[in-house]
């Protein structure tokens, strides 16, 4: 994994793969989960619940939506949401490991830090083939699967909050060595 890293992170690549994530993202939050949410009445989609949800909001919410709202769920939001996880996890494992290389710090344990986002990724499509089955099951939703799409749903999140938090961390770590090496070298 780490040879394949290496291997994909000229600054061209990764500005690109940045590009395309955030344009299929911000489609989803302009488009797809706007109109999926025009028939929630204002209820939240699992999508965006970073601390989750339960069976009783779930059921709340697919019969708010109702049979339109839920179609809108299903083949408009899904279908956006099974192309987004796979730019995110890696466009985003790229741009921690551009800074990580600048730094030289990419073959160091910190390595591992460019994962967080293929693993958020990775529970985004478990939660996304939850969602799958709870909308093609609707009435019929189990708990089980509900509670089981909730952890992926916080996992998601989880993830993807420590990887931004490491992901600024490092932007600091970057920024205060590009300032010291500016100033040395104005002072020479």
């Amino acid at each position: 994994m780490r040879r394949i890293i290496e291997a994909n992170i000229s600054g061209k690549k990764v500005l690109i793969l940045f590009i395309l994530a955030n344009i299929v993202y911000t489609f989803m939050l302009l488009v797809t989960i706007p109109k999926v949410m025009s028939f929630s009445n204002g209820m939240k989609l699992p999508d965006i619940l970073p601390t989750g949800y339960n069976p009783e909001y779930m059921n709340s919410l697919l019969n708010q939506l109702g049979q339109e709202g839920r179609d809108a769920y299903l083949f408009q939001q899904i279908p956006t949401d099974l192309v987004y996880p796979l730019l995110f996890a890696i466009s985003w494992c790229l741009v921690l490991a551009w800074f990580l290389n600048k730094l030289g710090k990419l073959n160091g344990s910190l390595f591992y830090l460019c994962l967080l986002p293929v693993f958020a990724g990775t529970f985004d499509y478990l939660e996304n083939i939850g969602m799958i089955i709870i909308l093609n099951s609707y009435p019929e939703n189990g708990d089980i699967l509900t509670h089981i799409t909730n952890v992926f749903s916080i996992l998601k999140s989880t993830l993807t909050t420590v990887y931004f938090i490491a992901l600024i961390i490092i932007l600091l770590i970057f920024l205060i060595k590009k300032l010291k090496n500016k100033s040395v070298s104005q002072t020479s």
